[in-house]
């Protein structure tokens, strides 16, 4: 690694390490003293000061710090707005290269001058993208015949950007680990086994080559629909460097303003969106992963027979994902559980899906998913804002405790789904603040149904036959239990009172360690005035005090029976 390569990767260290610690103070060590309004108070102004920081940051450095911003700044439903505004402005923000260097990039790899490749090729970018950029060009005569259009957009990669992908790989390789080692973080979530993911899909995004073959084989799918389209690629004037394709720009899919001006409702653009999303993982399981607003336009046209105006574009195929069928059907049980407000369907789906683990108990979960679907269920984005703040933190306090004594994990495959729909939610949401989700999810859920019905059929009869198995061996367990209570051996668990208690036991002792601490500090200051070197000692002694009760419990979990 070469001199700037290693000030580039120390630099991404420096940042996630105080990141990380900042995190850690506020959210774990300030709570368990008792100091968690401190933590509350801040957290927007520091979370606002850390995306301001990471945003100075990526807009230096590029490569993929760009894309990791780009992606929180469309998470709209979970960031506050002071953190997404700062963020956003990424989409537009990534400083271009010189023409110099991509005209000698792109003479290198064509193997013929920029004059002779095309007719015209225009030196201001028309889009600069975290890995490359973009011009507008118009292909020679020749080449305009055998593609049946002139009007092109060339896609150049940054030079010497083989290296940046690679440095930035490697400093987050390195903070994965740093984070597989909390066991809150390593109970739920394989870091580093992520990080490969994201590294094969950086690999792949920097090869044109693939991503133009991803292009065709997402406008082989979306053949049939007037819905969606696609650009088309003139290979002879591709390689793995360079990417010539159609010009398809038109309407920026989060303009409200271009959008309302050509007659169409942003609400509706924002409602078709998620449809044309839905379909995507559940038809073939093809499905862009990187469905930010710059890399989608509306477009619109003349009304066809069905009475459309207009569609969705999609460009850059570099980042597509691939469901896998068991997948999927994990993935649609979950969405006709969130439709029919099925608490025990969506804890079945998210089992299959690999998120939670088999041998979880599973009992309160389902009653807080009951709670959640029956309080905010059928709740838009903006809905929720209403909510009063103190019913929302209660509920969240709640809900979280649940989860966090369960044995959740992300399978494999399973991160660009969620990259795919954070970005579709965080985007529904900007083109409409009353987005609501269930109202996209429900009609999708009833589809679903309708084709899966003859499967519904099947699995109503194993019910049946697993429920009179049920019944045939009623009378055996009801034996062993009145044996049990004439016996007393019966004794009756439960899982939330014990773990109620074992929280409180450990405050308590953190509460006393705290006490301790106060007091020899306290005590060894006043002692130092008469004797400096007792004083001290005294004081010394109340470090492992403090630290009992700053760390004491992290990372414990409440023992299963």
């Amino acid at each position: 690694m070469r001199g700037s390569g290693r000030a580039r990767y120390r630099r991404i260290l420096r940042f996630a390490a105080r990141a990380i610690a900042q995190t850690w103070w506020y959210e774990l060590a300030l709570p368990r003293v008792g100091l968690r309004s401190i933590a509350d108070r801040t957290r927007t102004r520091r979370l606002q000061a850390t995306a301001r920081r990471f945003r100075a940051l990526a807009v230096d450095l590029g490569g993929l710090m760009i894309k990791v911003g780009q992606f929180l700044s469309s998470r709209l439903d979970v960031l506050p707005p002071e953190v997404t505004r700062e963020l956003e402005q990424l989409q537009d923000e990534v400083p271009p290269v010189g023409f110099a260097d991509i005209r000698a990039l792109a003479e290198a790899e064509l193997g013929v001058p920029l004059e002779r490749a095309f007719a015209a090729f225009d030196e201001t970018p028309v889009a600069a993208a975290s890995l490359g950029q973009a011009h507008r060009a118009r292909l020679a005569a020749e080449d305009a015949a055998l593609a049946g259009f002139d009007e092109v957009v060339v896609k150049v990669q940054r030079p010497g950007i083989d290296e940046i992908v690679a440095i930035d790989l490697s400093a987050l390789r390195r903070v994965a680990d740093w984070l597989s080692r909390v066991r809150i973080v390593s109970d739920r979530v394989d870091m580093p086994a992520l990080v490969e993911e994201f590294a094969a899909t950086s690999t792949d995004e920097i090869d044109y080559v693939h991503e133009a073959a991803n292009a065709e084989r997402f406008a082989a799918n979306i053949a049939s629909g007037a819905r969606v389209g696609a650009p088309e690629i003139v290979w002879e004037r591709t390689t793995r460097r360079v990417l010539t394709l159609a010009d398809v720009t038109a309407i920026k899919v989060n303009d409200a303003d271009a959008l309302r001006a050509a007659g169409i409702d942003p609400a509706e653009v924002a409602a078709e969106f998620a449809a044309v999303m839905f379909d995507q993982l559940f038809g073939d399981g093809f499905f862009h992963a990187d469905p930010h607003p710059g890399n989608i336009f509306v477009t619109p046209y003349a009304a066809d027979a069905e009475g459309r105006t207009w569609r969705f574009t999609f460009i850059d195929f570099g980042m597509m994902g691939q469901v896998p069928e068991g997948l999927r059907r994990g993935l649609r049980r979950v969405v006709i559980a969130v439709a029919a407000r099925d608490g025990h369907g969506l804890v079945a789906g998210i089992q299959e899906i690999g998120v939670l683990l088999p041998t979880a108990d599973t009992a309160e979960l389902e009653r807080a998913l009951t709670q959640l679907f029956a309080r905010f269920g059928g709740m838009g984005f903006a809905e929720l804002q209403e909510v009063d703040p103190r019913e929302f933190r209660a509920f969240a306090q709640e809900f979280g405790e649940v989860v966090r004594a369960l044995p959740f994990q992300f399978p494999e495959d399973f991160l660009l789904i969620i990259r795919a729909m954070s970005l579709t939610s965080g985007l529904c949401s900007s083109l409409d603040p009353s987005f609501n989700i269930w109202d996209a999810v429900e009609p999708y859920a009833q589809r679903l149904l309708s084709e899966e019905s003859r499967g519904l059929v099947r699995d109503i009869a194993a019910r049946t036959v697993s429920t009179a198995g049920g019944l045939v061996r009623l009378p055996g367990r009801l034996d062993d239990v009145l044996t049990r209570l004439e016996e007393g051996r019966l004794a009756v668990q439960s899982p939330s009172v014990e773990r109620r208690l074992a929280r409180l036991e450990r405050m308590l002792r953190r509460l006393v360690s705290a006490v301790l601490f106060g007091a020899l500090l306290v005590g060894g200051i006043a002692l130092r005035a008469q004797d400096v070197v007792f004083g001290t000692v005294v004081m010394a002694l109340s470090v492992p005090a403090l630290l009992h009760a700053l760390l004491a419990g992290i990372g414990s979990r409440p023992r299963r029976r």
